[in-house]
């Protein structure tokens, strides 16, 4: 998130990351271009009148670089030339100030959706159910209870199904201070969330991570 307004900066952060979201909040362009080549962002929220300069030239640099991060806009500019301006160079979305934080929340879920191929408010894999707006959780038609952490693991996975998602990312995620780095609460977390939605779905990915199989381990047990 590239925001200098402090209090509206710090009611999206709390609102999406209670939604699971990872959030890191800059307040500068410079600062902004230093995260974004590092290449582990997934999304950007981005307003436009920054103290050192116009987040529209990130924008276009971003997509004059090939770069395919979706980028919703939030700004206080809302003349339908601003929107199209925004949009034509390769926003989105476009979110003109004041708005309700609800709505910003929606659209950046929704945003997010289609980034990862996804159509609608659910992930869904071989009996698996999660439904992001109440953030339920059910295995073959049964709700599963999962602490807060259990489900931002679970999402994160399922969002990235077949992909290997290391332990780093999962322990910035879900572990508040990232006190994973030094001991096994992620392993503990992994532990009992594969406890409650059964063997089959989390593969260990030895030395790197984890992840979530799209079909099922084969069972090479000669009979």
């Amino acid at each position: 998130m590239i925001e200098d307004d402090l209090d509206l900066g710090n009611g999206i952060r709390i609102a999406l990351s209670e939604q699971g979201m990872d959030v890191t909040w800059v307040r500068q362009l410079h600062d902004a271009f230093r995260i974004l080549d590092s290449g582990q962002c997934e999304l950007v929220v981005l307003d436009l009148g920054l103290p050192d300069g116009d987040g529209l030239n990130l924008l276009k640099d971003l997509r004059r670089d090939k770069k395919t991060v979706p980028i919703i806009i939030v700004s206080a500019r809302d003349a339908i030339k601003d929107r199209l301006s925004g949009l034509d160079s390769g926003a989105d979305d476009y979110l003109a100030k004041p708005f309700v934080l609800a709505e910003l929340v929606s659209r950046v879920r929704a945003l997010a959706r289609r980034s990862y191929g996804f159509d609608s408010d659910s992930l869904e894999l071989r009996g698996l159910l999660l439904h992001m707006p109440t953030r339920r959780v059910r295995v073959n038609g049964n709700l599963a209870e999962l602490t807060p952490s259990e489900y931002t693991i679970l999402s994160a996975m399922l969002i990235r199904a077949d992909r290997v998602v290391t332990r780093r990312i999962l322990e910035e995620l879900a572990l508040p201070g990232h006190q994973g780095n030094i001991s096994n609460t992620l392993d503990v977390h992994m532990t009992n969330l594969r406890r409650k939605i059964g063997d089959g779905y989390i593969r260990t990915v030895r030395g790197v991570g984890f992840v979530m199989d799209l079909m099922p381990p084969v069972n090479s047990a000669r009979k």
